[in-house]
């Protein structure tokens, strides 16, 4: 009896879980904004290293104003879309959010990602500095880096989420993953009764 009472703690799903459908229609949302985003910094990768060896000023000048228009009309909303739906993922699945450590390292990989860009990455004083011809290359070769180690950054989130490499974070994490018969939302105070009556003499 009691061990059917564990069984069925067991078997019983987590409030907290997303619903089948609801998952997918997130993840799909997910996967576009993610690869969007990495197609688009990708262009800034490009656009930046055309910026710097152009000879021309005039086409640098222009390739910084459309490098701001695609930050703001494309890097913000699909940063912040994949960090939101990211997060709604991880909290609405088996995974969670800071319980395996390639799923904590893609969160903070994105919020580096959307720190540099917010912090470092200036297209538009990038354009006026050329305009008013005080830029320097080593502002244009900084830029470079900024965007390139966002790419980086995006490539590994990426593989990460392909390849999930093992590894839990903190103890308990640890030691429920060596015991798998052991499910981590079955009450204690469930299995601490059973055990009781279980070994208790009849």
């Amino acid at each position: 009896m009691y061990a059917e009472e564990i069984r069925t703690a067991r078997s019983r799903p987590p409030t907290n879980r997303l619903r089948p459908h609801t998952r997918k229609t997130i993840l799909v949302i997910h996967v576009i904004a993610s690869v969007a985003l990495l197609g688009e910094v990708w262009t800034l990768v490009a656009l930046n290293l055309y910026s710097t060896l152009a000879a021309d000023n005039e086409l640098a000048r222009a390739a910084y104003q459309l490098m701001d228009v695609l930050v703001f009309a494309g890097g913000i909303p699909l940063s912040m879309t994949a960090l939101v739906t990211g997060v709604a993922l991880a909290l609405g699945s088996h995974w969670g959010l800071v319980r395996h450590y390639w799923v904590f390292a893609k969160l903070l990989l994105l919020i580096a990602v959307i720190c540099l860009g917010m912090f470092l990455f200036q297209p538009g004083v990038m354009a006026q500095a050329i305009e008013q011809g005080s830029e320097s290359d080593t502002q244009q070769w900084r830029q470079v880096l900024v965007v390139t180690a966002q790419l980086i950054m995006l490539v590994t989130a990426t593989t990460l989420s392909v390849f999930k490499p093992k590894g839990r974070i903190g103890w308990r994490s640890q030691r429920a993953a060596r015991s798998p018969g052991e499910v981590s939302h079955v009450p204690r105070r469930t299995r601490d009764v059973a055990r009781e009556r279980t070994h208790s003499p009849e």
